[in-house]
């Protein structure tokens, strides 16, 4: 860098020298400093534009591969660290014409490594989101929650490295420090046993597979679908649609009733009021006509419709695990007369929708009733309707 400036001292008159003292630079450094920042705004011109848009034309043209199309989504996150990094550098040599002060090479060395960081992470990003597309893109089953954990620990472990390394360059006897953290570690442990207990148990409700992302759970206290797993708190979506932050101790310490473990099988139950009777052969014709109805709906669940289902998803002998339990899978069909009321004879039906999805499992069952309602207007049976009956009596009057 001096031998630039003294060619260009070299090669300037000598009243512009003396002019620029008065200032205490030289012309040298002016002109030097000019060029560095006309460079600073140049690169950053020619990565904003014509480069990114050069790179973002090569992976449109090869946007039918997975990889290439989600980094032509990315690549504006992966080129921001690298052309911040040129900048600081175009900057520190900058400023270094000026000045050589320790201070500021240590605040440079600190964004430099922190730039660093930054694309590491980016990059990291890149690679778990570029495999969970493409194994998205071949239906494989997938735990979103296992990217984002993965994640979160990539963040953590930069961080500290990132601290180490400015410790070093701080003169840190990095030896003497991690010897120091056993007693630190204790005293950081018992001042931040929630953290840490949190922690674990994200791990440990990650681990045991309690739920995914999207999945609609329930727990003692709330109920809504899972938005997100954090290292230290799980995020709830509840159906009036407010966002829930519940510490993961509190999760892992509670039951979890989760409704979305299921390929199949949404339960229809109610029961069928009907007026008495003693006429026992009718009651028989309306109980096959309902039964066989159910077990022909195309949307009810039978043993015929999960026999192929559940030797294709079938992991685990039925010797030692019950795949239908395992798999989520219930297909239970019952219609029988069930209990003699107050003011009615109440047929039991109890079935499962083939669909797991609120909405289809409410036009299912909407369909089964009205079904059961058209078998018994075809019948001798009518429908009970809770009544009082008042009997008057004549009472002869002078």
């Amino acid at each position: 860098m001096e031998h630039y400036i003294n060619l260009i001292n070299q090669n300037m008159p000598q009243s512009l020298i003396e002019f620029m003292a008065y200032i205490s630079t030289t012309p040298g450094h002016a002109i030097l400093f000019l060029a560095m920042i006309v460079s600073f705004f140049i690169i950053r011109f020619v990565f904003k534009r014509p480069i990114r848009r050069f790179i973002e034309y090569k992976l449109y043209k090869k946007r039918r591969e997975t990889v290439y199309r989600f980094l032509f989504f990315r690549l504006k996150n992966i080129i921001k660290p690298i052309r911040y990094l040129i900048s600081l550098y175009i900057l520190e040599e900058s400023i270094y014409i000026f000045t050589n002060d320790s201070s500021v090479e240590f605040l440079f060395y600190f964004l430099f490594t922190v730039m660093i960081a930054w694309w590491v992470y980016e990059m990291i990003k890149f690679s778990l989101y570029a495999s969970l597309s493409i194994r998205l893109e071949k239906q494989k089953r997938v735990r979103r929650e296992l990217f984002n954990l993965f994640l979160n620990i990539a963040l953590i472990m930069i961080s500290i490295v990132v601290i180490l390394i400015m410790l070093s360059k701080m003169g840190a006897d990095l030896t003497g420090l991690i010897t120091s953290l056993g007693i630190g570690g204790a005293l950081i442990g018992l001042s931040a046993k929630d953290t840490l207990t949190n922690f674990f148990d994200s791990i440990r409700l990650v681990g045991e597979n309690a739920f995914n992302l999207g999945d609609w759970i329930e727990t003692k206290d709330i109920a809504g679908f899972v938005t997100e797993i954090g290292l230290a708190a799980t995020r709830i979506r509840t159906f009036d649609n407010a966002l829930v932050t519940i510490p993961n101790s509190k999760l892992a310490g509670d039951y979890i009733k989760n409704w979305s473990k299921r390929i199949i099988g949404r339960r229809i139950k109610f029961e069928l009021k009907l007026k008495y009777t003693y006429d026992t052969r009718e009651i028989d014709k309306v109980l096959f006509e309902i039964r066989e109805m159910i077990e022909q709906h195309p949307d009810i669940v039978n043993d015929n419709k999960l026999k192929y289902l559940v030797q294709m998803k079938q992991t685990l002998k039925d010797g030692l695990f019950d795949a239908k339990d395992t798999l989520g899978v219930r297909s239970t069909l019952l219609v029988y007369l069930d209990n003699i009321d107050t003011y009615s004879m109440n047929i039991l039906v109890y079935a499962f929708s083939l669909s797991v999805n609120w909405e289809e499992w409410l036009q299912v069952k909407q369909d089964v009733i009205k079904n059961i309602i058209h078998i018994i207007d075809e019948s001798d049976l009518e429908l009970a309707i809770p009544s009082k009956d008042i009997m008057l009596q004549n009472v002869d009057m002078e």
